[in-house]
């Protein structure tokens, strides 16, 4: 089967596109034939080198498609069914063998490349603005890099709870998109200053929780936005990992939190899974959360998908098609 793995950690140019053997499941694994791939920041850790892994290192984490065969002790999936996974490395490929408990089925009313566009961004999404910090009504959230796919995702959400959303973006088109999604303030981090023009929205009071994902050029002045006892959910680093810092910092500034998550971790268990995967397919199918599917590329066009998301000049989810 054709499959993208690297074998030395560097740039886009190191992915290599190639024949891998086809999978055999083997207890409690389920082969799924892959249609399509989510391309996220997850695999260009995994490809510099940033996440540790033995070479050749195959990459995708997140994945759609159907299964054709199932090894002993599967009970939960069967050939045929149409299945989604995420936080399972190997979906760059065109067949993956996937620990069966981590498939969840995937509804009608939901394709195969919507399923693979929210199971990792949309169920980070979710646990965001539901587990971490669970927003309520009336409450203000600031999101970072809010026309990505994590962002549009997240900015919906809070909108649909009822909260305030400020969102920062690099573009008047990303600016759009955020809006649209429901963000009610916009603020062009290329043409002002994130920190003062929140204190102007805010009348000096600040945010409840800021969600980051960008990290190293925007932490710091997160964290002068958030009102006392606020949050400061750092999920991601796009510019680079946040130096080390002192916590007496977060007495400081008010007592803040400070939390850096992930989703394997709100994933854990079969039950976290299904209740997260299900009310994100709950969201798509009654209309409530709307995806952005900006780009397909074939997969043998990874290298051109990997430098498109680290350019940051894509909004929304870019996916790979075996």
């Amino acid at each position: 089967m054709k499959a993208v793995f690297v074998e030395q950690p560097g740039g886009p140019e190191n992915l290599k596109y190639a024949d891998q053997p086809k999978p055999e499941p083997g207890a409690g694994q389920a082969l799924v034939k892959i249609a399509a791939a989510g391309v996220n920041f997850i695999d260009v850790y995994f490809r510099i080198g940033l996440y540790p892994a033995p070479p050749p290192v195959m990459l995708g984490n997140e994945g759609a498609g159907t299964v054709e065969a199932v090894g002993p002790d599967v009970k939960n999936v069967a050939p045929g069914d149409r299945v989604a996974y995420a936080m399972a490395r190997g979906s760059y490929a065109e067949y993956a063998a996937v620990a069966a408990d981590r498939l969840v089925s995937i509804p009608q009313g939901v394709s195969d490349q919507q399923a693979a566009a929210v199971m990792l961004q949309g169920m980070t999404a979710h646990y965001l603005s539901h587990d971490t910090y669970p927003l309520k009504r009336g409450e203000t959230a600031l999101v970072h890099a809010a026309a990505g796919g994590v962002g549009l995702l997240l900015v919906q959400m809070a909108h649909n709870i009822g909260a305030r959303v400020l969102a920062t973006v690099s573009t008047e088109e990303k600016a759009r998109l955020a809006r649209e999604a429901g963000a009610e303030d916009v603020i062009l981090y290329t043409q002002s200053d994130f920190e003062t023009e929140t204190k102007r929205i805010t009348g000096g009071k600040g945010v409840d929780v800021v969600y980051d994902s960008v990290g190293k050029t925007t932490f710091d002045k997160g964290l002068n936005i958030l009102r006392p006892r606020g949050m400061m959910v750092l999920f991601g680093g796009a510019s680079g990992a946040v130096p080390p810092f002192d916590p007496i910092t977060l007495l400081q500034k008010g007592s803040l939190y400070l939390t850096r998550p992930t989703l394997l971790n709100y994933i854990a268990t079969r039950e976290e899974l299904v209740a997260h995967s299900s009310a994100v397919f709950g969201m798509i199918t009654a209309g409530m959360l709307k995806l952005r599917i900006e780009h397909t590329y074939p997969l043998s066009e990874v290298q051109r998908a990997h430098r498109d998301l680290e350019g940051r000049k894509t909004t929304g989810k870019l996916l790979l098609i075996p």
